[in-house]
């Protein structure tokens, strides 16, 4: 099924729409400020396994993002930032970079890798924000590129395509647009260091 949202107003009621099934357990593609991506709650370990599966990884092997409404919910979900950091996330968010973070508590061990630590953004995209703030909380998120696929590049940026390939995974595949095809820039900030790991769509400065 695919939702269409536009970035200048997306449509309240279909944001619910959209929110309601990831509530429910469902896998929904969404636009982000890069790759189109698969998300859905973190309490539904099914729907998280099931992505795992999709990506060629065990649950503990995967690279799973949470996608945050702003730095002050990522905060819930990461170790207490440093001034140094803090600083780095303000300057950068919201926008395209995953930032590698100690994870806390509040992540389930099964999302969080074996060191301990889960990606994390604050989309700037409106439509993703505004599906994660009718959430009410982070979603889990890959991006819809499969290690090892062989497929052209429209099958990561159209929503039509995308809903061709995955309708037998995802419940519902928003329309924000042609996607992106550069992945995000990734800065490991776990265990007190900053490096830039991989360098792709949005700027970070350290």
């Amino acid at each position: 099924m695919i939702v269409k949202l536009y970035e200048e107003n997306p449509n309240v009621r279909d944001v619910r729409r959209v929110a309601d099934c990831i509530r429910e357990g469902g896998i929904v593609v969404v636009p982000t400020d890069s790759l189109y991506a698969f998300v859905c709650s973190m309490q539904h370990k099914q729907a998280v396994e099931k992505l795992a599966r999709l990506k060629g990884f065990s649950l503990k092997q995967a690279k799973f993002a949470l996608l945050c409404a702003d730095i002050s919910q990522l905060s819930e979900y990461v170790r207490p930032l440093d001034k140094e950091t803090f600083a780095l996330l303000k300057s950068a968010l919201p926008g395209a970079p995953t930032f590698i973070m100690d994870a806390n508590n509040n992540v389930g061990r099964n999302y969080q890798n074996a060191n301990k630590t889960i990606g994390v953004r604050v989309p700037a995209n409106p439509i993703c924000h505004a599906i994660i703030e009718e959430v009410g909380e982070p979603l889990i998120g890959t991006s819809v590129r499969i290690p090892d696929a062989d497929y052209d590049e429209e099958y990561l940026t159209d929503p039509e395509l995308i809903e061709e390939k995955y309708s037998h995974i995802a419940d519902i595949v928003v329309d924000g647009g042609i996607g992106d095809t550069e992945p995000s820039t990734v800065v490991n900030c776990s265990g007190g260091e900053l490096e830039v790991i991989r360098q792709g769509k949005g700027e970070v400065e350290l």
